[in-house]
């Protein structure tokens, strides 16, 4: 069983940039795929970014270039720094993690955080 709690969202103007955390508990982290995904009110859940074992990193092409995914394993975190936002980046983000042997598919989620972008 891993938990996962996210922080970092907020309000922020068009063009600010905020960092988002998750923290895992209850399994060994480093073992993790851990991902980013995001929902617009209206839209469906789509990946953000998601980060391997070995920490190669993979991004929507909506989000390359300004948006960066990184973990570290000693603190059983992943980050997802996002610079120059825009409106559109505006949704509820969701960290979740997959085992190995699950990827592609996620096991498990967490709760959610507001990201609110003011053009």
């Amino acid at each position: 069983q891993v938990e996962l709690a996210e922080s970092g969202g907020g309000l922020v103007q068009a063009g600010g940039s905020l960092r988002l955390s998750c923290a895992a508990l209850g399994r060994t982290f480093s073992s993790l795929v851990m991902g980013w995904f995001r929902q617009a009110p209206g839209k469906e859940r789509e990946v953000v970014a998601f980060i391997t074992a070995g920490a190669s990193a993979a991004y929507a092409d909506s989000v390359k270039g300004r948006f960066t995914i990184s973990r570290d394993n000693a603190r059983g975190t992943v980050y997802l720094q996002m610079n120059s936002l825009k409106p559109e980046d505006t949704a509820v983000y969701y960290c979740a993690a997959a085992l190995r042997e699950s990827y592609p598919n996620y096991d498990y989620w967490g709760q959610g955080t507001q990201v609110t972008v003011s053009s």
